[in-house]
């Protein structure tokens, strides 16, 4: 499978439309269907394994490279791995973590107070110190 084929596969496994990849990484519309033809610089390569998760040779050769043995050691511990992992599965996840890296620390301040005030709003049980 060449790399075009695996990013399309990654995508529909996430329910990712390519359209969306495309814009997300600032390429214009229709960009990974001209991959095919090998028209692609290598910096957008890694654009698209950041997006998704993956490693430019995974989407090379459609396998990870293998490591030392150090997986156990990666992470702090196990709540921090399955976080990672929870990231890495969930798109919405990917989008809130991109966007605290990215946006003006002030506006994404205001977003997580709304996004707070909604949960507290639908799960009050959980801020008995409200009521």
């Amino acid at each position: 499978m060449d790399s075009v084929e695996l990013v399309k596969t990654i995508c529909r496994e996430r329910k990712i439309p390519i359209s969306k990849l495309e814009r997300d990484c600032g390429f214009s519309n229709g960009y990974i269907r001209k991959l095919k033809e090998g028209k692609f610089p290598s910096d957008r390569l890694q654009k698209i394994a950041d997006y998704l998760g993956v490693s430019i040779e995974y989407l090379l050769t459609g396998k990870e490279v293998q490591n030392s043995g150090h997986d156990q050691e990666y992470y702090k511990d196990e709540e921090t791995a399955r976080l990672a992992q929870e990231m890495f599965e969930d798109p919405d996840m990917r989008a809130l973590f991109d966007m605290k890296r990215n946006m003006d620390p002030e506006r994404f301040a205001i977003q997580m107070r709304t996004f707070k005030d909604m949960y507290r709003l639908e799960h009050p049980e959980e801020f008995p110190e409200d009521n």
